[in-house]
């Protein structure tokens, strides 16, 4: 295989037409694969069935304390599903309040919140002229739709090999007073799959802000999520980190149990200082008595603590792991010699980032949606959804049966030939 910057115009063209064909053949097929989300498989939810046996109309539905779970009351959670997530995030219990299913709704609670109310006494962000968002790019999506349906700014921040530019980040939070927030997803990030250093989270933790109501959004969605037992990231405690430097109240820790059980029936948290945890449960108190109880519980005598949740995530390991080198491979095998695109190989996660040739991703995901292939669209890993290279792609290699995923790396692979020969002809051309 011969890297396309050394072909010819004419073996360029052939290439192309090639790659056209090939494309024509698969369109013809009807095939309909969907890599658009992050979603556990089939396989996966199923590893979590016995947990529905947990609590049954013969189980004491009492919590440790006991508290009746059927009940009103606890409003910040049980006392054992504060500690089974604590130990998943290794922060202790009494700095943990137990929320529903969704750790995306505490964040988008703790934004609105800060909108309408402020923190800690201080103005509420909505009465302020300006109020900016840093967000580490390639990022999560749906961060970037909570920030940007309360219309605050949002500002770049490239991402390193060991997490997000820090010296860009130190020079918009210790100088500009509206910048309020930062968007991490710090072990295992998405889309890229990178953890950050211990000299990145402390740095974080030693940021000297200009605004009092500055808070990182830590979102260690990703933190038990291993695909070897051998090779496994380290991320330095951030809360424990903030309470050194002396910072103990800039920081949200959120967390949550949906990869870990079930997607749409897990428990999730938040950990913070103890003055922010009792801003948070008044908060709650206004719009709710209690989460379910009961699903706490189950949770709980199911995962019990960190060994337990290790224990499960290495089964989820061994149907993720296949599929990620399944990826990896037919990259490495079918586009690394080409030269016409790059990724990061993850130790954990749900996504590999593609990275393309720029101005080639908007095009891969049009010839891989024709072809009947589903993806995350371009620019989605960026706020507004503007890709300024337009060559970021999000693979996400969870849902398909293995059957399927090699029929969708197939498709994705002619698409990335196809577009990459398309963009150089229209570059020698010009």
């Amino acid at each position: 295989m011969v890297p396309y910057k050394e072909l010819s115009r004419e073996e360029l063209e052939r290439e192309r037409r090639a790659m056209q064909k090939e494309h024509d053949l698969l369109r013809a097929k009807g095939y309909h694969l969907d890599m658009s989300r992050g979603k556990p498989c089939t396989a996966q939810l199923d590893l979590s069935n016995d947990m529905l046996d947990v609590v049954n109309s013969k189980t004491d539905v009492h919590s440790e304390r006991g508290a009746d779970c059927r009940n009103y009351g606890d409003v910040a959670g049980i006392d054992e599903a504060k500690r089974m997530l604590g130990d998943m995030v290794d922060v202790a219990a009494d700095h943990v309040i137990v929320w529903g299913n969704s750790s995306l709704s505490v964040m988008h609670d703790v934004i609105c919140n800060s909108m309408i109310k402020g923190v800690l006494g201080s103005t509420p962000w909505c009465q302020l002229d300006s109020v900016k968002f840093l967000c580490p790019v390639p990022g999560y999506d749906r961060h970037f739709t909570i920030t940007e349906y309360y219309g605050i700014e949002m500002i770049n921040i490239p991402m390193n090999e060991d997490g997000p530019d820090m010296d860009l980040v130190e020079k918009y939070v210790n100088n500009d007073p509206a910048v309020k927030g930062i968007w991490c997803v710090p072990k295992y990030s998405n889309p890229q799959g990178i953890t950050y250093s211990d000299e990145v989270v402390r740095r974080f933790a030693n940021l000297n802000p200009a605004a009092e109501d500055f808070r990182i959004f830590w979102d260690n969605a990703y933190c038990v999520h291993h695909l070897y037992e051998d090779k496994q990231d380290h991320l330095l405690e951030i809360l424990n980190e903030c309470e050194k430097a002396g910072r103990p109240d800039m920081v949200y820790e959120f967390f949550s149990t949906s990869k870990v059980t079930f997607a749409g029936a897990g428990i999730s948290g938040v950990a913070a200082s103890k003055r922010n945890l009792e801003e948070i449960r008044k908060q709650m108190s206004v719009k709710i008595i209690s989460f379910d109880k009961l699903n706490m519980l189950r949770h709980a005598k199911y995962l019990v603590d960190q060994d337990g949740i290790q224990a499960k995530m290495k089964q989820h390991a061994e149907i993720m792991r296949p599929k990620f080198e399944m990826v990896l491979n037919k990259l490495t095998t079918d586009l690394k010699p080409l030269g016409i695109a790059r990724w990061i190989e993850p130790r954990g996660g749900y996504f590999v980032a593609f990275e393309a040739m720029d101005g080639c991703a908007t095009r891969i995901i049009e010839l891989a949606s024709q072809a009947g292939l589903t993806m995350t669209p371009a620019g989605a890993p960026f706020p507004y959804h503007k890709d300024p290279k337009d060559s970021v792609i999000r693979i996400a290699p969870s849902y398909p049966s293995e059957e399927e995923l090699a029929m969708a790396m197939e498709i994705f692979v002619v698409c990335v030939k196809l577009a990459s020969a398309e963009h150089m002809l229209k570059y020698m051309e010009a």
